[in-house]
């Protein structure tokens, strides 16, 4: 993720520090320079990203949220439940911002495919929304387990079953030769476009 922002804005590989901020930038749309929309990129590090994702949520016209599809395997847990608190989330919920999953590092030779991720998510957010719904209920008797249900009752989860269009890519921000190399960022730029 951190090298995918500046790559999309300059059109070249720039190392990057972790930031513990939001950046904003104008991005020009490649097919018509006329057009362009502001891109937020929200700090990745567990502690800070929910607070950032809680102050631009109500204003975002669409996310995108990238996933490292080479350390996928070991992460699917974590990512799944990051993106569970962002599908369950009333504001986002009721905006229904369309919603892009970019599979990125797709040069490395051991990344997983847009496919493979998307059928694991779906697999991992169907366990989180059983076990969240299984919470035990308070004294009181309201639900302790969270905000809203995920997907159909009564049905596996999948990412068609959401107020938003969900829609996965393949990307690289480093392309196949490193930083000489040619970055792969068509159907991130394409879908921009889109839902610009």
């Amino acid at each position: 993720k951190l090298c995918l922002f500046p790559q999309l804005l300059s059109g070249r590989y720039r190392d990057t520090q972790t930031s513990i901020t939001d950046s904003s930038a104008v991005y020009r749309l490649s097919q018509d320079k006329s057009t362009s929309v502001t891109l937020i990129d929200l700090p990745g590090h567990e502690s800070l990203r929910l607070q950032f994702l809680e102050r631009f949520k109500a204003a975002a016209r669409a996310i995108v949220f990238v996933v490292d599809s080479v350390a996928f395997q070991r992460e699917v847990k974590d990512v799944a439940e990051f993106l569970y608190q962002v599908l369950v989330d009333s504001t986002v919920l009721r905006n229904a911002p369309a919603l892009l999953i970019a599979c990125n590092k797709q040069d490395v030779t051991m990344a997983k495919s847009a496919k493979l991720i998307q059928q694991q998510l779906e697999k991992e957010l169907n366990t989180l929304r059983v076990t969240r719904s299984a919470a035990p209920t308070s004294l009181d008797g309201s639900a302790t387990g969270g905000p809203a249900q995920l997907g159909k009752k009564g049905k596996d989860f999948d990412f068609s079953q959401l107020p938003m269009k969900v829609e996965f890519v393949e990307c690289s921000a480093r392309g196949s030769k490193g930083e000489e190399g040619e970055a792969d960022l068509e159907g991130l730029e394409k879908w921009l476009v889109k839902v610009a």
